[in-house]
């Protein structure tokens, strides 16, 4: 059960949209509520190269993806998702650890995540913190954790 991760491909963007909303649907959304999401969580065939998307998959299947968005030296962790099937395989954090990689690679110096909140506990466990909320664009009133990490490692001493 190996975990490969590669660029994403324009022709993928349909398979990776609707693999987006289906890990949405992961936390028990509504299909009313999951509709209202449909529009944040589609990637157009010209936006996965623009958002630096990373798929990845689990034996030649694709399961996951993550994008890196912005320019340097601060960017954004777009999105990361995980299809439900594959959740628990630890490939979410394969997908975050790679997102920071590229993203000290291509300059950056930290990321800001939109978490949805029952992805927070993930992100801290991963090494991002917690610097406010940002108001949700799908449900008026709703906060969501704001988080940032570093790219790079922490010092040792």
């Amino acid at each position: 059960m190996a975990i490969a991760i590669r660029p994403g491909r324009p022709e993928e963007a349909t398979l990776l949209s609707e693999l987006a909303l289906r890990s949405k649907g992961h936390w028990g959304y509504s299909e009313r509520l999951l509709e209202s999401f449909r529009s944040e969580l589609t990637l157009t065939p010209s936006e996965i190269l623009l958002r630096r998307t990373a798929v990845a998959e689990l034996d030649g299947t694709v399961v996951g993806l993550v994008t890196i968005e912005g320019d340097p030296p601060a960017g954004e962790l777009g999105m990361l998702f995980v299809a439900p099937e594959a959740i628990g395989k630890g490939i979410g954090a394969e997908l975050f650890r790679h997102a920071v990689h590229a993203a000290r690679t291509a300059s950056f110096e930290q990321l800001v995540i939109t978490s949805d909140p029952h992805a927070e506990p993930f992100y801290r466990t991963m090494g991002a913190h917690r610097i406010g909320s940002t108001e949700s664009s799908s449900i008026p009133g709703r906060e969501l954790p704001l988080m940032e990490i570093s790219t790079h490692p922490p010092a040792r001493h």
